[in-house]
C-alpha cells in the first residue's frame, strides 16, 4: 500500500506492509506518475509501515533515485526499521547519501 503526501515541494511516500517484487511494481509504477506530474525537489520513501522487504525493495529506491535525478530533485529513504537497515547499507544505497 502506499499513501503521499505533498508540501513545500517534498513528496512524502508512506510504504506499508510487504515490499516484494508484485508489490514494488505498483508502487514504482504510481510513484513514477506523481512524480513526473508535479516534479517534487524530494522524494522521500518512509519505510517505516514495511514489515517485509526483499531486494525488490532496493531496485525501487535506485530507481526513484534515477528518476529523480532526471527530474532535477533527490531520493532519502527515511524510517527504516532497524531489520532493514543493513540491508540497505550492503546495497551501495548508503554510499549515495539517500539513507536517514
Amino acid at each position: 500500500m502506499l499513501k503521499t503526501k505533498f508540501e513545500n515541494n517534498v513528496l512524502t511516500a508512506f510504504i506499508e506492509g510487504e515490499l516484494d517484487h508484485d508489490s514494488a511494481a505498483r508502487i514504482r509504477t504510481k510513484l513514477d506518475g506523481i512524480c513526473e506530474s508535479i516534479k517534487p525537489k524530494l522524494l522521500n520513501l518512509d519505510f517505516s509501515g514495511v514489515s517485509f522487504m526483499d531486494s525488490s525493495g532496493i531496485g525501487l529506491v535506485l530507481g526513484r533515485y534515477r528518476q529523480m535525478k532526471l527530474l532535477g530533485g533527490s531520493v532519502r529513504v527515511i524510517n527504516i526499521p532497524e531489520n532493514m537497515y543493513r540491508l540497505f547499507a550492503l546495497s551501495g544505497l548508503e554510499g549515495l547519501g539517500v539513507l536517514r
